[in-house]
């Protein structure tokens, strides 16, 4: 092969881009944002400031279907808010598969992952906060609170669903389709 052939082969090769939030849309001027982060309606069972959405479909189910393709990305387009609560989504999901391990049965799970989830966790404009460069911190401290609360109720309902999709076969072993995932890192991130 000469270098023009692989020059042409190159550059007929498409790269799949990252899959983007559907609910760009929904962050548009109604929407309720703190700092450039959009607070969208969840399905969960959990107390916080969310309330339930329209459809069926929501923020939490979008990430855990968006997460296995969008982990093999090092680099990602925020087109809008929605996109931001996307990649949030997706970095504490990958924080939890790295907490399970082989030998971890659902119960040893759901007590691992909920610590997680309640645990005290930077806000985007605080020290420790690993995508300040993104993220506007909230104007003020109530929106402060606003944000650590839809946040924290954000976290709860996406471990528990997590949960429910990693042991869907078996309550004694999590999948190891899910688990291949842990050693992934989303943009190069972790939170």
């Amino acid at each position: 092969m000469d270098v023009n052939h692989i020059t042409r082969m190159r550059s007929s090769i498409t790269i799949m881009p990252p899959y983007h939030s559907t609910f760009l849309t929904e962050s548009g001027p109604d929407a309720r944002l703190v700092g450039n982060l959009v607070l969208l309606p969840l399905h969960t069972s959990f107390r916080g400031p969310s309330y339930p959405p329209q459809q069926d479909y929501d923020i939490i189910e979008e990430t855990l279907d968006l997460f296995r393709a969008n982990s093999f990305f090092k680099n990602f387009e925020i087109k809008g808010p929605a996109d931001r609560l996307l990649i949030y989504g997706i970095l504490f999901v990958s924080d939890c598969l790295s907490k399970l391990n082989k030998s971890v049965n659902l119960r040893e799970a759901t007590r691992i992952l909920n610590n997680l989830a309640l645990d005290n966790f930077a806000l985007p404009g605080d020290i420790g906060f690993p995508l300040n460069s993104m993220y506007q911190a909230p104007t003020n401290k109530n929106d402060a609170e606003l944000l650590r609360s839809y946040l924290s109720q954000f976290r709860q309902e996406l471990a528990d669903r997590l949960l429910k999709r990693v042991y869907s076969a078996n309550d004694q072993v999590p999948d190891k389709f899910w688990l291949a995932f842990t050693r992934r890192r989303f943009m190069n991130k972790s939170l």
